[in-house]
């Protein structure tokens, strides 16, 4: 296993154009994914673990209840931030099994996991599920590719040297150190998936189950910001609403940010067989249990991607499948630890930044104007 650079995939890999006769006389890697799906299938992979989900489900019911259980005794104190920061937590895990349900990797039915995804990620997360499915689901399909993935478009931070170039004003002064400033940055992204999730809502067009959702959004603030508001001091309220968005973001960021970010970028007219563009476009963190416990099963971003709807506890053993397909085809497969993938996030990040920077400045006279 090694890592491949961050360099934009320019090249044109585009199927043979001939007619063949069944899928044994495609090439090796055009026919990749076909023969590793048949492998996956008839081990057993793609079934699901009900028991599993339920065990999940279970503990983090108990960690919301501890949690209400510890704001009613607290009372007015500031060690209320702690359940703030637990609060943060505990709507990450939410989160993932919203993310889990749906892909389809929870229960049978599609309608179910529809209905439970939708509920866990409105009701109880806070998020239109409509807008994140949308937006995932163009993600799922063009992972790092040039106007096709929505995770790679500019939102503050810039993914692509281009828009960084285009950066202006204030945005254009946090591009320039956008690799250090990330991860203090993560700090609101917890309050803009709010954001973002109302503004869907309220747009024009239609949105499927719009009523809905704002419906079990207004109940679910309610319910939280209530309580909150009623038995705190403002100030008192504000900080703890600030903590647990704080930490629901960095939570967030740091488990979907290593999957991609500073892996390479597919040119909007490259051509790319399916196993290919998933593989190479994602990043595994290693680890174990504790890494899967921790990001929700995403440390097995390329399993992820190749299986979108194979459940969490089935991910390690399809990870030693696909690595021996790779070894084969020579694909590469990237997979390291949680804090070199931080790493190369924030180098990828710093040298997108780069663009922003005015080529004239000179270092000397930029050292005097610091001074």
């Amino acid at each position: 296993m090694h890592l491949i650079s961050s360099t934009v995939l320019e090249s044109r890999l585009g199927p043979v154009r001939q007619t063949y006769a069944g899928t044994a006389d495609f090439p090796p890697i055009a026919r990749a994914f076909t023969d590793i799906s048949h492998v996956v299938r008839e081990s057993g992979l793609l079934r699901r673990t009900p028991w599993f989900y339920a065990l999940v489900g279970a503990a983090i019911a108990v960690g919301f209840g501890g949690c209400i259980t510890g704001f009613i005794l607290l009372g007015e104190s500031w060690f209320q931030l702690l359940i703030a920061g637990a609060l943060g937590i505990l709507f990450t895990q939410v989160a993932f099994l919203s993310h889990e349900a749906a892909h389809r990797q929870i229960f049978a039915s599609g309608r179910m996991n529809d209905r439970v995804a939708r509920i866990l990620g409105n009701a109880i997360v806070g998020m239109s599920y409509s807008w994140w499915d949308s937006k995932h689901s163009r993600h799922h399909a063009n992972p790092n590719k040039v106007d096709k993935d929505p995770d790679i478009q500019v939102d503050t931070i810039s993914f692509l040297d281009e828009d960084a170039a285009q950066a202006r004003g204030i945005r254009r002064m946090i591009t320039r150190r956008q690799g250090w400033l990330f991860f203090p940055l993560l700090t609101f992204e917890g309050l803009n998936l709010h954001r973002l999730s109302l503004q869907h809502l309220f747009a024009r067009g239609p949105v499927k189950g719009r009523w809905t959702e704002l419906g079990m959004l207004a109940i679910r603030f309610t319910v939280y910001l209530v309580p909150v508001f009623l038995l705190l001091p403002l100030g008192m309220a504000f900080a703890f609403l600030g903590v647990q968005l704080a930490v629901f973001g960095v939570y967030m960021g740091a488990s979907f940010a290593p999957n991609h970010k500073g892996m390479p970028v597919i040119a909007p007219d490259a051509k790319l067989d399916f196993f290919s563009k998933q593989v190479r476009t994602s990043r595994n963190v290693g680890g174990g249990w504790w890494a899967t416990w921790l990001m929700g099963g995403l440390n097995y971003q390329v399993e992820h991607h190749l299986f979108p709807n194979m459940p969490r506890p089935h991910l390690a053993r399809a990870r030693e499948i696909v690595i021996e397909q790779c070894r084969t085809l020579n694909v590469p497969y990237v997979e390291t630890s949680l804090w070199r993938s931080y790493a190369i996030v924030i180098a990828y990040l710093n040298r997108v930044g780069l663009a922003a920077r005015d080529p004239f400045e000179c270092p000397m006279v930029s050292s005097y104007r610091r001074a």
